[in-house]
């Protein structure tokens, strides 16, 4: 049993490992010694988790991004509270924390280059540079309808490549 889980687990490092060490990589700034620990811990709870290695493919990477995902974010809260140090009077005006809002935004820029240039011109143009559909359209250089299809299918894939990223609504 015990061969079988380290060779499914060698299997899904020499798959995952890449695309999950350039997610990591993203998400902790470039620091690549931290980004290595935590691919590092993630493939250590996958081998902790004898069903994950044996999942159908999208289902392990899922499992693998979304663990890495809260690795980061776990070990940036416990940095933050190690370096906080107490104060007599509060600050004035709470800061909100952007942490996750940032972490999206890194997740919704990697799933968006993931998809065709097609969806993906579609989408720039009418959520993030807020055209309209004609405004599109005549900006890509195809029709109305050719734009209401490629936001559609193009919202589609997006949807199917977070949930494969592991990132639930």
């Amino acid at each position: 049993m015990t061969t079988n889980r380290n060779q499914l687990l060698r299997e899904l490092h020499d798959q995952q490992a890449g695309p999950l060490s350039g997610f990591v990589l993203r998400l902790t700034a470039g620091d690549r010694a931290r980004a290595e620990d935590v691919v590092q811990e993630t493939m250590l709870r996958a081998w902790q988790h004898p069903t994950v290695l044996e999942a159908p493919e999208g289902a392990r990477r899922a499992w693998l991004f979304t663990v890495a995902r809260h690795l980061v974010i776990d070990e940036w809260r416990s940095s933050r509270n190690r370096h906080e140090s107490p104060e007599a009077d509060p600050p004035e005006v709470a800061s909100a924390d952007e942490t996750d809002a940032a972490l999206d935004s890194w997740l919704v820029a990697e799933a968006l280059r993931r998809l065709s240039i097609e969806h993906r011109g579609a989408i720039v143009e009418c959520y993030y540079r807020g055209r309209t559909v004609a405004d599109a359209a005549a900006h890509l250089g195809v029709p109305p309808g050719t734009v209401k299809s490629r936001l559609h299918y193009g919202l589609r894939a997006l949807r199917l490549v977070l949930d494969e990223m592991g990132v639930t609504p």
